[in-house]
């Protein structure tokens, strides 16, 4: 075995100089507020589409689990190495670390490879596949055919932004993901609409604008991408730091052990997000089944319910993190420790996002359409929806106290029976052979969540995660 060496400036989340709510929350509150920043900007970004009607808003949203399901693969394997990475860290191996990160950037290659040959593969059917409309189907396959050129900057910006939080430094994204999220939003404004007058203070400008609907809005995403891939691999690059890229020694081949524990952690993290993202197709197939409005409503609701679960995937990643470092260290009740914290600080922040959902759930709708018919139709399932928020807590993070200990199987196993045995089954029932609506859907979906939750609960409480990770430990 070779001999462990000193890292050079690696974090010290594990050594016990701080309280463990004050190493979770230095950890969490840039995620936090990275993901409601995002979610926020995707809000101003749906509006935008959503300005230019029903069917503007339905060519986007008939892509969008489709999209959920490549970035769930993405976000799979990205985990998977930081994982690996951040256990390295714990354990202070130095070469490990090294290993990883050159490990990592052979499988963004290859990912973006196939991921943007599918995708512009099938941006011509996708939206016949979904039974959209006519009027709406050729600007959704303009949509992904543009969109579908980012892949390989946004598998990027996944890898190396997990890597880096997962470090420890969960800043650099944020400031990264500000800064494009402000430019896409910039470039939907000017390529999205035509030239205008607007009036400031009772003064017209003239604005110019490319006027190119649906397709300045995939333009925009385009752009920020690259930008937000450039930032990080500069990042990556050229900071003095234990996760920097390191060529010598760079193999130009997978490693056999090591490409083994990383298809550990992540196939069946893949095979969960498929599930769901799947699952997310077939429910906006029904949703499509019931016209166009339920459609429209159906993905500005969950735009909408976005803000109230991303923020607390800054937990999932702490508890990601601390759980992998302090097992990567040997320190078992360190690592129950931090799983516990976190897990109770994501339920009570989910539980207060339900209460706000419920009270505010027509005013959100009503920041992305003007049209009454979707808003009411949305507000009404996003009611339903937010007292699934505390369970769907318990699922997100206790996914991400497993995934510290590589304990990826059961989650799937869990997302089988919640997406396909209570959402999707007796939606496809109700829907067609009952009539039912789009108010049947989301009620499923909350039965989803609530099942779910209380199976990723069971096994947390069962302590079969530390036993799992002592098994591959030893191997």
């Amino acid at each position: 075995m070779a001999a462990r060496r000193p890292m050079k400036q690696a974090p010290s989340l594990i050594d016990g100089t701080r309280s463990p709510n004050l190493v979770i929350f230095s950890l969490s509150w840039p995620v936090i507020l990275d993901q409601t920043f995002h979610t926020l900007m995707g809000y101003v970004d749906t509006a935008m589409v959503g300005s230019l009607g029903a069917a503007a808003t339905a060519s986007v949203a008939v892509t969008a689990s489709t999209m959920w399901l490549l970035m769930g693969i993405m976000y799979a394997f990205g985990s998977a190495y930081s994982i690996l990475i951040a256990r390295a860290i714990g354990a202070q191996d130095q070469e490990k670390i090294t290993r990883g990160v050159q490990q990592s950037i052979l499988a963004i290659v290859i990912l973006s490879f196939v991921i943007t040959t599918l995708v512009r593969g099938i941006s011509g059917h996708l939206p016949r596949w979904m039974g959209v409309e006519p009027l709406v189907a050729p600007m959704s396959s303009s949509y992904l055919s543009i969109v579908s050129f980012s892949f390989p900057f946004f598998i990027t910006f996944v890898f190396f932004s997990n890597i880096i939080r997962t470090s420890g430094d969960t800043k650099t994204p944020l400031i990264s993901n500000v800064f494009t999220n402000i430019l896409n939003v910039i470039g939907n404004f000017f390529l999205i609409f035509p030239s205008r007058v607007i009036h400031i203070a009772g003064q017209p400008f003239d604005i110019w604008g490319a006027g190119l609907g649906v397709e300045g809005a995939a333009i925009a995403t385009l752009t920020s991408r690259i930008v937000s891939a450039l930032i990080l691999l500069c990042v990556m690059l050229f900071r003095e730091n234990a996760i920097r890229i390191r060529f010598k020694g760079f193999l130009f081949h997978f490693e056999k052990g090591y490409s083994r524990q990383v298809l550990t952690i992540a196939l069946p993290m893949a095979a969960e997000r498929a599930t769901l993202s799947t699952g997310q197709i077939v429910l906006t197939g029904l949703a499509s089944s019931l016209g166009t409005a339920s459609l429209a409503a159906h993905h500005l609701a969950i735009t909408a319910e976005s803000i109230t679960f991303m923020p607390v995937s800054g937990f999932s990643l702490a508890a990601a993190t601390l759980v992998a470092q302090s097992l990567g260290a040997g320190k078992k009740e360190m690592a129950r420790d931090f799983a516990r914290r976190v897990l109770t600080g994501g339920i009570l922040l989910m539980s207060l996002a339900g209460v706000l959902l419920y009270i505010f759930s027509y005013h959100l709708l009503g920041l992305f359409t003007p049209d009454e018919q979707v808003i009411r139709l949305g507000g009404k399932v996003l009611r339903i929806e937010a007292f699934a928020q505390p369970f769907f807590a318990m699922s997100i993070v206790i996914s991400g106290i497993l995934r510290g200990a590589g304990d990826t199987r059961w989650p799937f196993i869990y997302s089988v029976i919640g997406m396909w045995g209570v959402r999707l089954f007796p939606a496809f029932i109700f829907v067609t052979f009952f009539d039912g609506s789009l108010m049947v859907l989301w009620v499923c979906m909350v039965g989803d969540l609530v099942v779910r939750g209380l199976l990723n609960f069971y096994r947390y409480r069962t302590g079969s995660w530390i036993e799992f990770w002592e098994s591959r430990h030893q191997e």
